[in-house]
């Protein structure tokens, strides 16, 4: 009888713990899955800023069209604002064809006007081996002119000579611009400086 009973109290202890044990093996399995979720978003940054599939899921990626819109209105604005302010300022020319010496000597004169300024410019490229004096002579209606005297640096690079602006006294029309290139003189001819040598050059606006 002590036997019967000793049995049936082991198969009862062993049924009652058997569940235990179970639930027990389900619960230690669950629980790793949270610190392993917590692992993958970690992770994960880095490849999706370093791939291209998944950058273009990225927020900032998504708003780079948005700046490139702006950047085209702030353009479109500047292009009007400097469109007004070309309507305002804007500089007017008439030039004449560009001549070339057989020395080297190369220039382009022209009549320019903005608002009411009127003068004189011409740009031209010495690379004749000698420094030379340019005079350059704006002339406009009722017999004005104005002179400008420049000196020309051997360079192969453009420069100007132009006369101070004016107040306009007539019609872009009516004003003319000659420069005459000259080779200025030596030490050795006693001029005192305001004579120059032989002409070389010749350069209108309308010619």
């Amino acid at each position: 009888m002590n036997l019967r009973m000793t049995g049936l109290t082991a198969v009862v202890v062993f049924t009652v713990l058997l569940p235990l044990a179970a639930t027990t093996d389900v619960t230690r399995t669950v629980r790793p899955a949270e610190p392993r979720a917590d692992a993958k978003v970690g992770a994960g940054l880095p490849t999706v800023s370093g791939t291209d599939g998944s950058a273009t899921e990225d927020p900032v990626t998504d708003g780079t069209p948005v700046a490139g819109d702006t950047a085209g209105d702030t353009a479109g604005a500047g292009a009007g604002d400097t469109a007004g302010g070309d309507a305002v300022e804007r500089t007017a020319e008439r030039c004449g064809p560009e001549v070339v010496s057989p020395e080297g000597i190369e220039a382009q004169t022209c009549v320019l006007t903005e608002g009411r300024d009127t003068w004189a410019r011409t740009a031209y490229r010495n690379t004749s081996g000698g420094e030379l004096r340019a005079v350059l002579s704006l002339m406009g209606p009722r017999g004005r002119t104005v002179l400008t005297h420049c000196v020309a640096a051997v360079t192969d690079e453009p420069a100007t000579c132009q006369t101070p602006r004016e107040p306009s006294r007539g019609t872009r029309a009516e004003y003319t611009a000659i420069v005459e290139f000259a080779a200025s003189p030596t030490p050795s001819s006693g001029d005192n400086g305001e004579d120059i040598g032989p002409l070389l050059l010749r350069s209108g606006s309308n010619s």
